[in-house]
């Protein structure tokens, strides 16, 4: 097991690594028995401290006056932390802190991680609520002022402390800190140090062979922890994956949704030996739709070629017939059409949907194709690729806290993404699309882009 360990806790302006800043640090060092060291100082984060933070920490802007700046104290937090596991409760919030204070500075700060959260949900499963303010009162750990870093983490050593007592907790930690990866399990020339320097943040990775080729491309909102699930898993991708990767890359892309237009797009073009999903080049099974000889607007899913798609009147296309039938069947529901219009059915009668008062009875004349029609319409242009209105832009969240990220739809057609400023921008749409680097339509990214925009996700749209 790990030998030291660097118990840390830290006060803060918010709740935001991008935007705010440290306002105190506490490092306890232990050394898996005892402590052997600790400090703690208040630091000047060089702003103003709301006073929401202040009612909860007791900090206020006069008593960091005189404190030192993060940049008077970095030498002393890398040496404390050197060699030694970064520990705290919910380690991912410190930890990312400590991150962005040493990139203002131009440094990259990386260390081991260990999260006592995780660590007491193993070790003391059942519990009610995993918060340090709930197991202070259920264990009745030592502590000292709480939401001061020091109290806080004098509480996170009683809990970590605990843990160690508890059965198996030494293969536990070790799982834990090297995020599950089997060291064994790793290519030669990767490392624990390599995946634990790798962002904790959304983007696009590529794995790359020993001549600098791409063999694998993919996206994840965490792409540490996605490319140590690569070198955990036994899976015949992780298997190859581990046999011939030897190097890898990313492109931190801030918005998901960027993320995964972006590996459609790269996969399309780099067209990896390892990638097994969207090597479907060919979208052959399409939704087209036409009106019957009762006059009722009719839906059909079919596999079609390039010649007789000239014939159809195709709204959507999709590289599997499961696909077609998933987006119809959506579709079918929500706006109540007939099981028979939409050839989801095929039987004499009324379709089953009637027998459950879910369809208005099209399939036996009782609706007439006037009022099921409307609705059928309604179906056809939420579900067609040119869908919503042919120009809009999507607004989302950027790489840092200073930038957002550009989607551009055009003509009823993907265009591409960027990334601007807002505050220094006017908000003119010209502006939005000179910010976009082009890329490919295809019916693919139009799927991502209805997939992804019918959930809520907080983008802003502009129409224009």
């Amino acid at each position: 097991m790990e030998k030291k360990f660097a118990i840390i806790d830290i006060e803060t302006t918010g709740g935001r690594a991008a935007r705010d800043k440290i306002t105190e640090v506490a490092i306890v060092l232990h050394n898996g028995s005892e402590i052997i060291d600790q400090y703690e100082t208040l630091i000047d984060p060089e702003c103003h401290i709301p006073y929401g933070i202040t009612e909860l920490t007791g900090i206020t802007d006069e008593m960091v006056a005189g404190a030192p700046k993060f940049y008077e104290v970095a030498k002393k937090v890398v040496e404390l932390t050197e060699g030694a596991v970064f520990v705290a409760h919910n380690v991912r919030f410190d930890y990312s802190f400590i991150q962005e204070e040493f990139r203002r500075l131009g440094y990259t700060y990386t260390r081991k991680k260990l999260c006592t959260v995780r660590m007491s949900r193993k070790s003391f499963p059942g519990l009610r609520s995993y918060s340090l303010s709930n197991l202070i009162r259920h264990f009745n750990l030592n502590v000292g002022a709480r939401h001061r870093a020091m109290g806080d983490t004098m509480a996170t050593v009683d809990l970590f402390e605990r843990i160690l007592n508890c059965d198996s907790t030494e293969e536990d930690i070790k799982q834990m800190v090297n995020l599950g990866v089997r060291e064994a399990f790793l290519p030669a020339n990767f490392s624990m140090e390599k995946i634990h320097a790798l962002p904790e943040a959304s983007g696009v990775y590529y794995f790359h062979d020993e001549s600098g080729n791409v063999i694998y491309v993919g996206k994840s909102m965490n792409i540490q922890k996605r490319i140590a699930e690569h070198f955990s898993a036994k899976t015949e991708k992780a298997r190859k994956l581990q046999q011939a990767a030897f190097d890898v890359t990313f492109e931190i892309t801030g918005s998901e949704l960027i993320a995964l237009l972006l590996e459609s797009h790269e996969i399309k073009r780099l067209r990896p030996v390892i990638n097994r999903a969207q090597k479907i080049r060919q979208f052959p099974y399409v939704i087209h739709t036409f009106e019957n000889d009762k006059g009722y607007l009719c839906f059909e899913i079919k596999k079609t070629t390039i010649k007789d798609r000239k014939t159809l009147q195709v709204i959507a296309s999709y590289p599997k017939q499961a696909n077609a039938k998933g987006w119809l069947r959506g579709i079918q529901k929500q706006f109540q059409l007939c099981l028979k219009h939409c050839h989801l059915e095929n039987k004499t009668g009324p379709c089953f949907d009637y027998h459950l008062s879910q369809c208005l009875g099209a399939c036996i004349g009782e609706e007439p194709p006037e009022s099921y029609n409307e609705r059928a319409i309604e179906a056809k242009e939420a579900l067609d690729t040119n869908f919503l209105q042919p120009d809009f832009i999507l607004i989302d969240k950027g790489r840092n806290a200073d930038e957002n990220a550009v989607i551009l739809i055009e003509n009823g057609e993907y265009q591409g993404f960027g990334y601007v400023e807002m505050e220094s921008l006017s908000g003119q749409v010209d502006e939005l699309r000179d910010s976009v680097k082009f890329y490919e339509h295809n019916p693919e990214v139009m799927r991502i882009l209805q997939s992804y925009m019918a959930k809520e996700n907080g983008m802003k749209m502009i129409k224009f």
